[in-house]
């Protein structure tokens, strides 16, 4: 157990490190950046540090579960390719080589699932660290990407109100309301909203419970 607790606080203090990159990138070009550049400094005392710990806990009850050399070798592999900035998608298929064949599903919860919930729960913590409220939900943009995810590509959402994307794409069966990358499976991200100049307007909006398209007028009205 202690290795699982370490290697996943390996993992996941990667991804956060990772991408911690690009928030230091917005904080030098953008006008709140000595905002975003003090909650780099002080995450991991803050809330965001408590989150890094919840989300280790939450991947080493996966990895425990696989055999302890696999175990280490994935983790390591993840952790190399999550600092080239691979898509979870194409480390779940680089890592299935360390697994055999009846575990190729465990592979690819954990490459691309997990890895997308963590880098999806630790945008929302730094977001709501610097009170940044809202997110453009973005897709890989390829031809796998499910037509329900395909629809809030560009879309901006609230983190305190997800959407069902399913429903807004008419679909029966639903998997619940969720935020980018929360899902199964999922390769969508979220990118913070932290400066309105950066939005072409008119841009859609997830608000009241549907889809609509705002001018920045608008927006800053219910912002």
């Amino acid at each position: 157990m202690e290795y699982a607790n370490a290697e996943a606080l390996k993992m996941v203090t990667h991804l956060f490190s990772d991408s911690g990159k690009t928030w230091r990138q917005a904080a030098r070009t953008n006008s709140r950046g000595r905002l975003i550049y003090q909650a780099l400094q002080k995450e991991l005392q803050g809330p965001i540090g408590a989150d890094l710990r919840f989300q280790a806990e939450r991947n080493a009850s996966l990895i425990k579960s696989l055999p302890l050399d696999i175990a280490k070798q994935v983790n390591e592999h993840v952790l190399r390719e999550a600092m080239k900035g691979t898509r979870s998608s194409e480390i779940a298929q680089q890592i299935k080589e360390f697994f055999p064949e009846a575990s190729q599903a465990k592979a690819n919860l954990i490459a691309r699932t997990e890895v997308s919930k963590t880098s999806t729960a630790l945008t929302r913590a730094r977001c709501h660290f610097v009170g940044a409220d809202w997110y453009v939900w973005r897709t890989s943009e390829d031809s796998r990407v499910r037509s329900s995810h395909e629809i809030m590509d560009g879309v901006i959402v609230k983190w305190s109100n997800p959407p069902s994307p399913e429903s807004l794409d008419g679909e029966t069966r639903t998997n619940g309301y969720y935020h980018a990358g929360e899902i199964f499976n999922c390769r969508c991200y979220a990118e913070p909203v932290i400066d309105l100049d950066l939005i072409t307007w008119p841009a859609k909006v997830y608000h009241g419970g549907r889809m609509q398209r705002m001018t920045r007028k608008q927006f800053e009205k219910i912002v």
